[in-house]
């Protein structure tokens, strides 16, 4: 395997001078581009994020073996090379679970070039996190590569986007303990009028949103399974809703919770639809 991504890592160096107009081996690939200089404005860049490096396989390598080596190495995300050793597709969870189990197709038949996203976006080492993470949001996937000098450096979840993030906000909450705590004051200070309360309660309202109420609809949908449902038929189900989980419930109670990841990460689930596939 480290061959492997070596190689990777050689061949897209050699299209450096690619790499240089923001573009790393193809004219395809696609990358974020920023009109202000990166890192000058205090913010943290990718690559002070705590990367994940990539793991890499030929886009020959069958989805079963692919499931494997992912659940080997405890990742939902790999990236994919082509005949020359150039970064030309990504494999997710999601796909495996939208793309592979949803529609039964036979895992160990399969090459991943099949059910794989090609030239998948990617970012600079140099980009700013929030940009990323903007850019993930936006795009509505995970994951990203990373490259460096036109190499694929690493693999960027979202999730250390996310922790960045929040880091950040945990730190802006305790600054504003002491705007609620003024707020407070001038509430017991102006009294319990009408007019008086109206403003407080629009001024800590502003303060302190958003909250989930804000960010779930109203009449947002859910797939509710039962224990007794099989992983193929939820898989199917998470599908038809366009949902990435599914709420596992016992006498209308939440129980349990069933995601793409469990279909790769639980090496039992994938022999079985592998199995159940193959006949």
């Amino acid at each position: 395997m480290a061959s492997q991504s070596g190689a990777s890592r050689r061949s897209i160096s050699s299209t450096k001078k690619a790499s240089e107009s923001g573009v790393p081996h193809a004219a395809s690939r696609k990358s974020i581009s920023s009109s202000r200089p990166l890192a000058l404005t205090g913010e943290r860049t990718v690559k002070s994020l705590r990367l994940t490096k990539a793991l890499t396989v030929p886009e020959t390598t069958t989805v079963y073996e692919a499931c494997r080596r992912m659940a080997a190495r405890r990742v939902d995300a790999l990236l994919l090379t082509d005949s020359n050793a150039l970064l030309c597709g990504i494999l997710t969870d999601k796909d495996i679970a939208t793309r592979v189990v949803a529609k039964e197709i036979n895992l160990e038949d399969t090459p991943v070039s099949k059910v794989m996203t090609r030239n998948p976006v990617f970012v600079l080492s140099e980009t700013l996190a929030v940009e990323a993470l903007q850019k993930m949001v936006q795009g509505k996937f995970r994951h990203l590569p990373v490259v460096e000098n036109g190499e694929v450096l690493a693999l960027l979840d979202i999730a250390k986007c996310l922790y960045d993030a929040i880091a950040r906000m945990e730190r802006a909450t305790e600054k504003g303990k002491a705007i609620a705590a003024a707020v407070e004051g001038v509430e017991k200070h102006w009294g319990t009028s009408d007019s008086n309360t109206s403003f407080i309660e629009t001024l800590r309202e502003q303060i302190f949103k958003p909250s989930l109420s804000t960010i779930i609809p109203e009449n947002s949908k859910f797939v509710t399974v039962s224990p007794t449902d099989s992983a193929l038929a939820t898989t199917k189900k998470m599908v038809e809703f366009h949902a990435s989980c599914a709420v596992v419930t016992v006498n209308g109670k939440p129980h349990g919770i069933f995601t793409s990841k469990d279909i790769l990460m639980r090496g039992n689930c994938t022999k079985s639809f592998s199995r159940v596939n193959s006949r």
